[in-house]
């Protein structure tokens, strides 16, 4: 289930992350290898996590690679070490859905997203050179923790894209 596309305004917010440049075939990596060792970093340096883990696609050229941060909200800025980066999701106006179920429909929510914003003609944050589309902040919030919750279909994701300007 999806809900509507809106408009909302969100504030900059710390990070850390860890970057991976992956094929579509290989997009469960940055999770299965990123958030383990995101949440062990933090967790040595008595960091809370002050929200759910999420993607941050920072570039996508579907027929090759995809440049994906697996990252989590932080308090405050503090420094980075080896893999793990810092840095601060931007503030401004994004364009968000959420879409309820398993992680495999991600690429249809995503998809009824960009139909959306071509539709209305809203204007994402983002370049294209050649076949690569880089983009500002373009995220899926991981809501749900599958070990809370074991129903796939009760997962929710929130996509949010931000808009330019």
């Amino acid at each position: 289930m999806l809900t509507l596309p809106e408009i909302v305004e969100r504030p900059a917010q710390a990070y850390a992350f860890i970057t991976f440049t992956v094929r579509m075939d290989q997009m469960k990596q940055p999770a299965d290898e990123g958030f383990p060792a995101l949440f062990s970093w933090l967790g040595q340096r008595g960091i809370e996590p002050v929200g759910a883990p999420f993607y941050n696609y920072r570039r996508i050229n579907m027929s090759k690679t995809l440049d994906v941060e697996a990252g989590v909200p932080i308090a405050r800025l503090v420094e980075g070490e080896g893999r793990v980066q810092t840095g601060m999701l931007p503030a401004g106006k994004f364009v968000t859905l959420d879409w309820f179920g398993h992680y495999d429909g991600l690429m249809g929510a995503n998809a009824m997203l960009i139909g959306w914003v071509r539709l209305t003609q809203t204007e994402l944050d983002m370049k294209t050179e050649g076949e690569d589309d880089y983009f500002a902040c373009r995220l899926e919030i991981y809501e749900t923790d599958p070990s809370e919750e074991p129903d796939p279909e009760k997962w929710q994701t929130r996509l949010a894209f931000k808009v330019k300007g």
